[in-house]
């Protein structure tokens, strides 16, 4: 959904911001086809270096058409209106600020481009906050703890609870500049989906 939202065409310039591993990037990828380019960036090197190493792996045609870039999200290294849509995920609740980090989407984002922001949802009902917590304590951390990974998730309440609500993020998106914003709530609320045009 989140590649499908962000408006991403054949032939398209996108970025993947926050990219880890490189899932929507490579999604990007197809979607813009051979002939798009696709710039996967991320702070960790090792994330990066896993993404380059699953690219190769793959090897479709089209991921020849993806670049992997070092950087902060809150000092893009790319000129202004350069990308035709942008894809986050998982990233946004993780920045430092958020605002800026939207301020720097929007700025590298074309006028009419969407950016398309796919996270854990901060549910205002009740019983989709349980239900959500409910998930983390009892599957997905304790996944994770069978893989060596206990550590990397179990910050996850505490992050969401940290986040913004769909109606925060879509008043930050229009905050910064963005023309539209609309958050998706998805998977019975516990994900949402943030779609801003520029």
């Amino acid at each position: 959904m989140a590649v499908s939202w962000s408006g991403a065409r054949a032939g398209d310039t996108v970025l993947d911001l926050c990219c880890g591993s490189g899932d929507l990037t490579f999604l990007l990828s197809e979607k813009v086809g051979s002939y798009g380019r696709v710039t996967g960036l991320d702070f960790s090197k090792d994330q990066l270096s896993i993404a380059s190493s699953r690219q190769y792996l793959l090897s479709k045609a089209c991921y020849n058409n993806i670049e992997w870039v070092e950087g902060d999200a809150l000092d893009l290294p790319f000129s202004n209106v350069y990308f035709d849509a942008i894809t986050m995920g998982y990233g946004l609740r993780n920045v430092v600020d958020k605002c800026r980090a939207m301020q720097e989407m929007f700025r590298v984002l074309k006028p009419g481009s969407r950016v398309s922001i796919l996270d854990f949802n901060k549910s205002t009902q009740p019983f989709a906050a349980l239900f959500q917590e409910w998930m983390i304590n009892n599957v997905v951390v304790p996944t994770a703890t069978v893989y060596g990974l206990a550590k990397e998730y179990k910050y996850l309440k505490t992050s969401i609870d940290e986040f913004l609500t769909g109606k925060e993020l879509e008043k930050l998106a229009l905050d910064v500049g963005f023309s539209c914003a609309r958050h998706y709530e998805i998977a019975g609320g516990l994900m949402g989906n943030l779609v801003a045009t520029r």
